[in-house]
């Protein structure tokens, strides 16, 4: 098998160190590169905001499933300062390449590679690879020793960049591979302590379980779906989290429900029948007629036997979004509404959208109700039995 070991303190790994390892396995044929995090550098100084552990977690979240990458820990196992030719000689012995193993460099090394250990030996037992990390072209003129490049994209980006860009609160996330992403939310790394977007936190520590849930739950929605009732899904789940920041609800938790609450639109009736009745509770003659309204309550199911979310105000939020229920607490409203005006459903009356500008929960919450319902009416449709009793409890508390 044909190795190439690409080195680095990895503080935090990013898109640059794959990007160029991917265009170093496509260019030059190898079948493997080996991520090696080092434990000290002797031309750089140990970086604090993450422990050798960390920085080898990160890189095995940023890599699942790819076989093409395998990481090595033995210069963490040495500890203390890490020289390259030491690396070399023991990948050599453990792994047997075929051939010589590459070693990928930046050409912002090469004026200093002379100051390495033994660098005549590095150039005979590996083949040197030197990837662009400057935008001079020359930056390798004068390179004495035997050397392959490769004509690899500059990502404008350094781990110390980043570093810097996580403790001053700044925009990093789409620089770092989203499991990693996760390990630095997760541990508080880099002075890292809530993501803000847009003024608002998306993400405090303690809560990246949940974040990790719901990129989980939308790539199954999104595979599960045809591409319109996923984009009505995620636009529902948009419309709910600013609605869920507007009227001081979890914001997270609306996002969940809301990309969550057409999940299993995509089953046939059987299995919705199947799945609703595991949830303990009844079949109104209006769900026997129109199994496909089960949808919603075959999403809860799925939810908690799926994902493990168990959180009540999540489930009947879903569990109630089409046909309503006379108790509804404030997330279920949320979900209701965003699900029936969300900016790609068509023929919404405008009103209802600049309401969510302007008005409070209760009044939109009614104003989309009565709007739904005078639809089922004008069309001769069926209304739910929790919709009616819905409309009832709201007649008596607006009496005088």
């Amino acid at each position: 098998m044909k190795y190439v070991i690409l080195g680095g303190s990895f503080n935090p790994i990013h898109i640059g160190h794959l990007l160029l390892a991917d265009e170093v396995l496509s260019t030059f044929g190898y079948d493997r590169v080996i991520l090696v995090p080092a434990f000290q550098s002797p031309l750089k100084s140990t970086s604090t905001g993450a422990s050798p552990f960390d920085r080898m977690d990160m890189l095995a979240a940023s890599i699942p499933g790819d076989p093409r990458f395998t990481i090595d820990d033995c210069e963490l196992s040495r500890e203390g300062v890490s020289y390259t030719i030491d690396t070399i000689k023991d990948i050599i012995v453990r792994y047997c390449p075929t051939g010589k193993p590459g070693l990928i460099i930046g050409d912002d090394l090469v004026p200093t590679f002379d100051k390495w250990r033994s660098p005549g030996e590095i150039a005979q037992l590996t083949d040197i690879i030197i990837a662009r990390r400057l935008p001079d072209a020359a930056a390798t003129a004068g390179f004495p020793y035997p050397h392959k490049t490769v004509d690899n994209g500059i990502v404008n980006v350094a781990s110390g960049q980043i570093r810097e860009k996580i403790s001053k609160g700044e925009a990093w996330r789409y620089f770092i591979p989203l499991g990693a992403r996760s390990i630095i939310e997760d541990r508080g790394l880099y002075g890292f302590n809530g993501l803000r977007e847009g003024g608002n936190t998306w993400l405090t520590r303690g809560k990246d379980r949940l974040n990790e849930k719901i990129v989980d739950i939308e790539n199954a929605v999104r595979a599960d779906l045809g591409f319109g009732k996923f984009m009505h899904s995620r636009n529902t789940a948009l419309l709910v989290w600013d609605l869920c920041r507007r009227y001081g609800l979890e914001s997270q938790k609306g996002y969940l429900a809301g990309i969550a609450h057409d999940m299993c639109k995509f089953l046939d009736e059987k299995e919705l029948i199947r799945l609703a009745h595991e949830d303990g509770k009844s079949m109104s003659k209006l769900e026997q007629e129109k199994p496909s309204l089960l949808h919603a309550r075959a999403a809860a199911v799925m939810l908690q036997k799926r994902f493990g979310i168990f959180d009540r105000d999540i489930l009947d939020a879903i569990r109630y979004h089409t046909t309503g229920f006379q108790d509804m607490n404030a997330l279920a409203k949320v979900v209701y509404v965003a699900d029936k005006i969300e900016i790609s459903r068509t023929g919404v009356d405008p009103t209802l959208r600049e309401m969510c500008q302007n008005d409070d929960l209760e009044t939109l919450f009614s104003a989309v109700l009565n709007n739904t319902v005078s639809y089922l009416r004008s069309r001769q449709l069926d209304i739910s039995y929790g919709t009616k009793r819905l409309l009832a409890a709201m007649g008596k508390r607006n009496k005088p």
